[in-house]
């Protein structure tokens, strides 16, 4: 597959910036990895690394009584959170930066660092070395990833997520990795069903139906957009090849 072009990532963040979320995962999943967090204090300081317009970020502010810092990288979508954070009154406990993940610049440490389908991008093993220099002694590191659940998927399956995420493995695969972070391992999930649908792949129908008559005259625009119409129904089709996973480390030391 070839690289996407300049057009498609903007169809891509016209569609993605106007979900509840930019990718699975739900405010239930939220809730139980966060039972699994014993210890955690009363109010915890938070960082969300890759938060996008804030879904997860959200929850984590309906979930715990803690400060939180959200970063990513994309502009527009901070701005866009700015102004939700504004609307709702949280702008005194939630703050949203852009900011490099792979290169924060943050000058603190925290009890919980949280990351939904985000740390991929700079590479796990790297990633979780990062974040050890952010967590205080006790401190908890709960993320999501992208597994294989199946061996040998289709060219369909195979061919889209190696172009976003080569290096994507197995469950064990990430288990073994996080063996050797110097990470205590707390447990791990798999996301249910349910937390690709709701906050995701429902809203990227309707949010595609919505958009096909402004790209009509537009086949370039067009055609990105069926693409982007096709992850849903791949996931309707061979959902039980892959899989998002909670994972909930902690840091002794």
């Amino acid at each position: 597959m070839q690289e996407p072009s300049p057009r498609f990532w903007e169809v891509f963040f016209d569609v993605y910036e106007g979900l509840p979320r930019q990718g699975p995962g739900d405010r239930a999943n939220a809730e139980r990895a966060l039972a699994m967090c014993p210890d955690l204090p009363m109010q915890p300081d938070i960082l969300d690394l890759g938060c996008g317009t804030g879904g997860q970020t959200l929850h984590l502010a309906e979930l715990t009584a803690g400060k939180i810092l959200a970063l990513d990288s994309h502009e527009p979508s901070i701005t866009r959170f700015k102004a939700r954070l504004v609307e709702l009154g949280l702008t005194g406990r939630v703050q949203a930066v852009t900011a490099d993940m792979a290169d924060p610049g943050v000058d603190a440490t925290f009890d919980l660092i949280w990351s939904e389908g985000a740390l991929y991008n700079i590479g796990i093993a790297p990633a979780l070395d990062m974040c050890r220099g952010l967590l205080r002694p006790g401190g908890y590191l709960v993320f999501t990833d992208a597994v294989w659940c199946r061996d040998n998927p289709p060219p369909e399956v195979r061919e889209p997520f190696e172009l976003d995420y080569p290096a994507m493995g197995s469950i064990e695969d990430l288990l073994e990795t996080i063996r050797k972070s110097g990470y205590s391992l707390i447990g791990h999930f798999t996301l249910s069903d349910e937390a690709w649908w709701n906050d995701f792949y429902t809203p990227m129908e309707k949010r595609v139906r919505e958009l096909q008559p402004k790209y009509a005259h537009d086949p370039e625009a067009s055609s990105a957009l069926a693409e982007i119409a096709r992850e849903p129904e791949m996931h309707r089709q061979y959902g039980d090849y892959y899989a998002y996973e909670f994972f909930l480390l902690r840091l002794l030391r």
